[in-house]
């Protein structure tokens, strides 16, 4: 008789697109042993060409469109989906994944994991009232919580009472195979090419949330407090998304337009880390941040604001720097103190290098993972 195939595992998503949590579906689905679990993407809207990162090509991504269809059609799809997929473990994420808990425990046979990555903008502090309320008539449909930081798991504790012992808390990895610190910036324009200069950088979706106003505020304070700098700094921003006009708005405002790359959205984010000298993440509020970890990886020093999971992250004076959020003086600050030495930018580095091998392998991800699937389905 043919063995039975490894169990489903169905991941619901807002929209499989570029950005830190979707990446780290992406990395859990590729980098999981084929013979332990098999996997599908639900997304409560679309994808984009980023499913393509999936490497394997019977994983099934399906978008379900709920701005187009409604949430009750959008449920019905989801029990339809679930009653044909026959998942082991449906594992949602987000505010958005919520919708999925009811279908799937209606369809039967299915384990329900919610996870939490992170912020949305309008909910900095996770105290709006409806979004918790969603969260607490949930709960009951929930087998087992993920969060990938503390900072999360002290949300669900105190603000949607969640007990402790529900809850399992795991770090996002990151490949440190792929991010690496060799020194290279052919990925970058000609004009930002060059030893002699010193590239700050910031990836990621272009979002409210991730307050980069600051960082071009604390790069013209940068230049303004010395301007031999002109000559020698340029700014870097990756990414695609709502704040991309406003930001090149702001940059002709504060007359360093030609002084920063805005790339877009692109594939080739390793090699921009290994052109960059310092990481900048001036977020209002993080989960774990996956381009932290990364820019760590690639042997970068880092600049974060205080908030959420990168006080976890980031060893304040040894790998990097820690700033109130929103505060462009004290970014400047740090900015300038790297600037200016790069004794101090290699120390920082090596030791974010390391932090990255050491406390955030992507091996340990997964293998976490792992255990927290084996021991839902045991009902452990």
């Amino acid at each position: 008789m043919a063995a039975s195939p490894p169990p489903l595992i169905l991941h619901v998503i807002h929209h499989l697109v570029i950005g830190g949590m979707e990446n780290g579906v992406v990395n859990l689905i590729n980098h999981m042993p084929a013979t332990r679990y098999r996997h599908a993407v639900a997304c409560i809207e679309d994808y984009s060409e980023f499913r393509r990162r999936i490497a394997s090509p019977d994983v099934e991504v399906i978008a379900l469109n709920r701005s187009r269809i409604g949430t009750t059609r959008l449920r019905l799809e989801l029990f339809k989906l679930c009653r044909r997929m026959r998942p082991a473990i449906v594992h949602t994420r987000n505010l958005s994944g919520l919708d999925a808990l009811m279908p799937a425990r209606l369809a039967g046979g299915a384990r329900n994991v919610h996870s939490e990555h992170g912020w949305d903008v309008d909910n900095l502090d996770g105290r709006r009232w409806k979004p918790a309320l969603l969260r607490r008539l949930h709960a009951p449909f929930v087998d087992r919580y993920i969060t990938v930081s503390k900072d999360l798991e002290r949300f669900l504790v105190q603000r949607i009472g969640i007990r402790g012992s529900r809850i399992t808390q795991i770090y996002n990895g990151v490949d440190t195979a792929r991010f690496t610190p060799e020194r290279t910036d052919a990925a970058l324009p000609e004009s930002f090419r060059g030893d002699h200069l010193i590239r700050i950088g910031s990836i990621g979706r272009l979002e409210p949330v991730k307050d980069l106003p600051t960082l071009l505020r604390a790069f013209a304070a940068l230049l303004a407090h010395d301007p031999a700098l002109r000559e020698q700094a340029r700014l870097v921003i990756v990414g695609d998304g709502p704040q991309a006009a406003p930001l090149r708005a702001l940059a002709d405002e504060l007359g360093i337009a030609r002084l920063i790359w805005f790339s877009g959205a692109i594939d080739y984010v390793p090699a921009v880390l290994r052109a960059l000298d310092v990481f900048v993440l001036p977020s209002l509020n993080e989960g774990i941040s996956n381009t932290l970890l990364e820019a760590m990886a690639a042997g970068l020093p880092v600049v974060a604001s205080a908030v959420g999971g990168n006080v976890e992250l980031v060893e304040d004076g040894c790998w990097g720097r820690l700033f109130p959020s929103g505060d462009v003086a004290a970014l400047e600050r740090h900015l300038s103190a790297y600037a200016v030495s790069t004794g101090l930018r290699r120390a920082h580095a090596a030791a974010g290098r390391q932090a990255a091998i050491d406390r955030y392998s992507l091996q340990a991800m997964v293998g976490s993972y792992l255990q927290t699937y084996d021991d839902v389905l045991a009902g452990r």
